[in-house]
């Protein structure tokens, strides 16, 4: 094929629906977290927060190594499973030597500070990273032992791939990121065909040892977070007041938006300096709610919705497993980040700590999540149907004569 071929085939196969849509999504999440630090930043002299431009760098780099990866077949990039898993777990075992964490939680070492100096530092999580790394390898797993999946020994197998990173973030105390390694670890169990014994076996299990987890494994403030929510008279109205605060405030903002919400920054509490703590990354739906007001939060449901759907729709097209394992996972790993992230912001689930895709405040999930949509447009790309090339070969001379 000519170079002209080449290029149309290329054009021709990029699913520019998913990669615009999430390129104009990240576009309007910069909005919102320059809206978020818009005065903190005028009040240093800045003409944007230093949160905002590190956004902007790492969704800019994201969107071009997205669009690389996606020639990349996915089939390769999985037979790169030792890499990506070595990689990812020596990230993580670093954590345990340089590992870092935010200045209220003096347990966490869940970030790992590539620049720090006196007056600024930068940090990358490696749990963000170690999604993409584990997509990659269960997807390999997977693959590898599909003709007996339902067996005994692999299940067990599988749940200990899964039970590694998992625990690793639970130990940097990292839970949001260890909860939406459980989703997608269950979603593509199920996607592969484990049989609904296993995880009706898992459920009672769950249950079971569900106060051993509370006794034992969750830490005090956890379990201070999870009783405001459910159980607030546990709590004494002090304490209350102090776990609640951040999401009481969140809430008020969004119902302070109302319908049409308070207009581009305008938003009281978005714009006071007393506003809702952390508004540019984990609460960042609460500014959404606030300025754009209900019909800007649906409007915003519904593209992370098309999203997903847009990427479950490309694994049901993929011609093998690979293909539908690795869309799924992206699938379940997006949505789980948004029914905790919205679920925590509107006080339906308690605090703990998670980004919304695309639009929340920070290097590290910005950067990773094209990764992943990387890998989903390569399945689109390596399973769209070619036109036959029509083709004839002349002046072929054989050892062969006529007869």
């Amino acid at each position: 094929m000519g170079k002209r071929s080449t290029i149309k085939y290329a054009l021709k196969e990029t699913d520019f629906l998913l990669y615009l849509t999430c390129i104009l999504t990240s576009a309007f999440g910069v909005l919102m977290v320059y809206s978020a630090t818009r005065n903190e930043a005028l009040k240093l002299g800045d003409l944007i927060s230093r949160e905002c431009l590190i956004m902007i760098l790492a969704a800019g780099l994201g969107i071009l190594a997205c669009f690389f990866i996606s020639f990349l077949d996915y089939d390769a990039i999985v037979g790169l499973w030792p890499f990506a898993g070595g990689i990812c777990l020596l990230l993580l075992f670093s954590l345990f030597i340089w590992g870092d964490g935010p200045s209220d939680r003096e347990d966490a070492i869940c970030w790992l500070p590539i620049i720090k100096t006196d007056s600024f530092t930068v940090n990358f999580q490696p749990s963000e990273l170690a999604k993409i790394g584990f997509l990659i390898t269960f997807t390999a797993h997977i693959n590898a032992v599909k003709n007996d999946l339902n067996s005994v020994k692999n299940i067990l197998l599988l749940t200990l791939h899964a039970i590694i990173p998992i625990g690793l973030i639970i130990i940097t105390d990292d839970l949001g990121s260890a909860i939406v390694f459980a989703f997608i670890f269950v979603g593509m169990m199920f996607v592969a065909g484990v049989k609904l014994r296993y995880f009706a076996v898992a459920i009672g299990m769950c249950v079971a040892f569900a106060p051993l987890l509370w006794v034992k494994f969750l830490a005090p403030f956890h379990k201070r977070r999870i009783l405001a929510i459910y159980y607030p008279s546990a709590l004494s109205e002090d304490v209350y007041k102090a776990v609640i605060y951040q999401q009481q405030r969140g809430v008020n903002a969004i119902g302070s938006g109302q319908l049409f919400g308070d207009g581009l920054f305008n938003g009281t509490y978005t714009q006071s300096p007393r506003g809702v703590p952390v508004n540019e990354s984990d609460m960042v739906f609460t500014v959404v709610g606030e300025e754009l007001g209900f019909v800007g939060c649906i409007a915003l449901l519904v593209v992370l919705a098309f999203i997903i759907i847009k990427i479950v729709s490309v694994g049901k097209m993929s011609r093998n497993l690979t293909g539908s394992l690795l869309c799924f996972g992206t699938a379940f790993m997006i949505g789980a980040q948004v029914i905790i992230n919205i679920g925590m912001c509107l006080m339906l689930l308690p605090s703990i700590g998670i980004t919304l895709p695309f639009i929340s405040a920070g290097g590290s999930s910005n950067l990773c999540i094209y990764f992943a949509i990387g890998i989903v447009m390569s399945v689109y790309r390596f399973n769209c149907n070619r036109d036959p090339v029509n083709f004839r070969l002349t002046h072929i001379s054989t050892p062969f004569a006529e007869t």
